[in-house]
């Protein structure tokens, strides 16, 4: 649990002991017996049915993960985005993985929270950026989330301080992904509905993305834990974001 919820570089394990205390004065845990000198922890009634009535809810705060996410009741939301890292293979990267990554940029006020990013190094990319919805989102708004990624891939800078050296650069290529060549893949898992529902969710969010300028892979996540295949509905495409997106006035 510590690996999944804190930074790859940060000892989380008292992060979560800490986590653990406070769901226990709130009534939603408690210990049940040791292994070793470690407690063993289980929800109690009150929590699990705080994990069960979780769906029907506004975004999600800014502490997505840990005490304060259940405590809001955004259990199955983080139940889901672990399911996800686990049948996506979690158990041989578990250690490259973070949760909550914020993609900001100030200047245009455009700001993601993905769910999960994992480090997957290749010749061109250095992570994989994994977006869940459990069912609580519209489908609009879905839609909007997923476009925000292209945005952010399409904004530019110039390069030097000040603006004033003739070209621009992707702003995600200079500013975050600095050793990646093409925008990271964005993988879009759906969850929390009868399977019949997502495969439907599937197919509308296929359309309201069609022509989407970014690498972009869309699953269930039942199918993705049966191994079934991933469906390709965007690829990356610079040029085609370079012209959507026009060049940021020089200073």
């Amino acid at each position: 649990m510590a690996s999944v919820i804190t930074p790859e570089d940060a000892d989380g394990r008292s992060y979560v002991r800490r986590a653990m205390k406070e769901l226990a004065e709130l009534g939603l845990a408690e210990t049940n017996g040791k292994a070793g000198k470690h407690p063993i922890w289980n929800l109690t009634v009150a929590g699990q049915k705080a994990l069960a009535d979780g769906n029907e809810l506004p975004p999600r705060p800014k502490a997505g993960t840990g005490a304060k996410a259940v405590r809001a009741g955004f259990g199955p939301h983080e139940v889901a985005v672990t399911d996800t890292i686990l049948a996506f293979g979690g158990r041989d990267h578990l250690t490259g993985w973070q949760v909550e990554v914020n993609h900001a940029i100030k200047e245009t006020g455009l700001s993601i929270n993905t769910d999960a990013a994992l480090a997957w190094p290749t010749n061109t990319s250095e992570v994989r950026l994994f977006e869940l919805d459990n069912g609580t989102m519209s489908q609009a708004r879905l839609a909007r989330e997923v476009w925000d990624y292209e945005r952010y891939a399409g904004h530019r800078v110039w390069e030097g301080a000040r603006g004033t050296i003739g070209r621009t650069y992707p702003f995600w290529q200079r500013h975050r992904y600095t050793r990646s060549k093409t925008f990271p893949r964005l993988h879009v898992v759906l969850a929390g509905k009868a399977e019949h529902l997502l495969d439907n969710r599937l197919q509308a969010l296929a359309a309201d993305v069609d022509d989407i300028a970014v690498a972009m892979w869309v699953n269930t996540l039942p199918r993705l834990q049966r191994g079934d295949p991933w469906y390709e509905i965007g690829v990356d495409d610079p040029d085609r974001r370079r012209e959507r997106y026009p060049e940021p006035a020089g200073r």
